[in-house]
């Protein structure tokens, strides 16, 4: 059974940083393509970034692209995504998942592959 649990959100003022935590269980992070979408209230759910288990490379949307950044620990079997320069519309609650395709341009999630997310929210 995959299982994954995020922690690591909080309120931070516009400028500031975060740094999210994901731990699963059932599979390894180096093992599948795996990433972050988050999901605003009224909004569309929107891929963040991945990083694809067959070259390690990693992907972001323009949106958050600089700002983000995608990571693993294989020895502790976690995925990490740092936020800096965090502003107010990135407030939302922020998954991590298995993805069966990403890019840049499109995250595509396997179904049931995510946590509970965690809540980052982002003050002006």
């Amino acid at each position: 059974e995959v299982q994954l649990v995020e922690s690591g959100g909080g309120l931070v003022q516009a400028g500031g940083s975060l740094r999210l935590s994901c731990t699963p269980s059932g599979f390894t992070v180096d093992g599948h393509t795996i990433g972050w979408f988050r999901q605003a209230p009224g909004k569309e759910r929107e891929g963040v970034s991945c990083i694809k288990s067959v070259d390690s490379s990693t992907h972001y949307p323009d949106s958050v692209k600089g700002r983000f950044t995608i990571s693993t620990d294989k020895a502790k079997n976690t995925l990490y995504l740092q936020m800096n320069n965090l502003k107010p519309e990135d407030t939302a609650v922020y998954y991590c998942a298995q993805f069966y395709y990403c890019d840049n341009n499109k995250f595509y999630t396997r179904p049931n592959s995510w946590g509970q997310g965690t809540q980052v929210t982002v003050s002006s």
